[in-house]
C-alpha cells in the first residue's frame, strides 16, 4: 500500500516560517512530479507549488518568493518552506505525488498563521 505522510504543519504568527515534510512509502517503482496543495474554508483546493523529478518547479502566483518546494528523489520525500507567512495562507496543506502512474494524496495538515 503506497501511502503520503505529511507532518509539520502547526500554528505560526504572521511572518513566521514553516517547513512541511511528506515522505512516500510502499513499494514505489516511479514517482513523479511531487506537490503541495492547499484548501481554505469554503474555498477550493488549489496547488500552491509542484516539482518534478529533476527539480524544476512552479508555484502559484501568491506564494512565489515566499515558499520555496524540494524533494529528496534518494527519501521519496518533499518538502514546502514557508516564510513570511501571512493569514491568507492559512489551510489544509496537502501533500500530493502521482506515483506508479496514479493519483495520491496526503491525510492533509493543518496551516494557521495568526497572532
Amino acid at each position: 500500500q503506497v501511502q503520503l505522510v505529511e507532518s509539520g504543519g502547526g500554528l505560526v504568527q504572521p511572518g513566521g516560517s514553516l517547513r512541511l515534510s511528506c515522505a512516500a512509502s510502499g513499494s514505489i517503482f516511479s514517482i513523479n512530479p511531487m506537490a503541495w496543495y492547499r484548501q481554505a474554508p469554503g474555498k477550493q483546493r488549489e496547488l500552491v507549488a509542484i516539482i518534478t523529478r529533476g527539480g524544476s518547479a512552479n508555484y502559484e502566483d501568491s506564494v512565489k518568493d515566499r515558499f520555496t518546494i524540494s524533494r529528496d528523489n534518494a527519501k521519496n520525500t518533499v518538502y514546502l518552506q514557508m516564510n513570511s507567512l501571512k493569514p491568507e495562507d492559512t489551510a489544509v496543506y496537502y501533500c500530493y505525488a502521482r506515483i506508479n502512474d496514479s493519483r495520491t494524496w496526503g491525510q492533509g495538515t493543518q496551516v494557521t498563521v495568526s497572532s
